[in-house]
């Protein structure tokens, strides 16, 4: 049994978007004893009936930003297994992956997104949250809640390796760097030019 705002979010549709097509007889909803509006399983498949043979898996992921941490994602796979061992979870797949936090491309990472938005990720397991991405977790997380998969994090500080954030903090401080002198560059010769220009009207004026 749904509620209508549990409903909505697996069809990805407003609560009076569905009130709407109740009343329109495009997908009437059940009522309760005290009149509530709610929707059942068979309501679902009405709707995705992918989801009939999708089996929704419970996934871990680890991340470390290069082959020298090695030990590290060793370390978050161990804590995790611990976990997941103390709270009854069974991972169906475990996603390892050596990559920076600040690449959105990681070839795990847009595996992992693409099968949470296909509806296929009951949980997801992470050791910290700048495991998932140094930057932007809030909507990475507001990815999963729409998605209807739980997100838990551990989030213990020793499962973020501190080399890896100063290794973060000089990209970014050099990708800053590279912009800067780059405008800086570009106002220079736009100064030139602008200079050049002025002394265009002066050098064509007669002479007294």
């Amino acid at each position: 049994m749904y509620t209508p705002s549990e409903f909505g979010k697996r069809i990805h549709v407003s609560v009076k978007t569905l009130q709407r097509w109740d009343r329109q007889g495009v997908l009437k909803a059940h009522r309760t004893a005290t009149n509530r509006r709610y929707y059942t399983q068979d309501d679902l498949l009405s709707i995705l009936p992918q989801e009939a043979g999708v089996r929704r898996r419970i996934l871990a992921y680890c991340r470390v930003s290069s082959v020298a941490q090695k030990p590290d994602l060793e370390n978050q796979r161990r804590m995790l297994a611990t976990f997941c061992e103390a709270t009854n979870y069974v991972v169906d797949e475990w996603i390892v992956e050596i990559g920076g936090g600040l690449n959105f491309k990681r070839k795990q990472f847009l595996k992992l997104v693409d099968a949470i938005i296909a509806g296929e990720v009951a949980v997801l397991l992470i050791a910290h949250k700048d495991r998932l991405a140094r930057f932007g977790y809030s909507l990475l997380a507001h990815l999963c809640e729409t998605h209807d998969c739980r997100l838990l994090v551990m989030n213990t500080e020793q499962l973020s390796p501190e080399q890896e954030l100063v290794q973060d903090l000089i990209t970014i401080t050099h990708c800053f760097s590279s912009r800067l002198y780059g405008l800086r560059t570009y106002r220079n010769v736009l100064e030139k030019a602008l200079t050049d220009e002025n002394r265009a009207p002066d050098q064509n004026e007669p002479h007294a």
